[in-house]
């Protein structure tokens, strides 16, 4: 039987931004937005279901006189990553 997948990671720009962190020991949003190529209101937007849901930690703050958000993902929003991947391929066949 097929499991769910993970309907959080199952958006392509929320993928693309777990994948992309877990790259990386943390990314400010302007990293994040370029990567992805998201506009800056609909990356606001998945980044706080992520944040949300526990996959990603946010910091906001000011650096010098410019507002900055980093982002770095969460143990559970690793679990959840190796989780959709295993289902993906049960679904392949691997």
């Amino acid at each position: 039987m097929f499991k769910d997948l993970d309907p959080l990671l199952h958006s392509q720009l929320r993928l693309a931004i777990v994948s992309l962190l877990l790259s990386v020991e943390e990314a400010d949003f302007v990293f994040i937005r370029e990567k992805t190529g998201a506009t800056a209101g609909n990356l606001s937007v998945q980044i706080e279901k992520l944040s949300e849901a526990g996959y990603i930690n946010v910091r906001k703050f000011i650096d010098g006189k410019k507002p900055r958000t980093v982002c770095k993902i969460t143990l559970d929003g690793i679990e959840a990553f190796d989780e959709y991947v295993k289902a993906l391929e049960d679904y392949i066949g691997k």
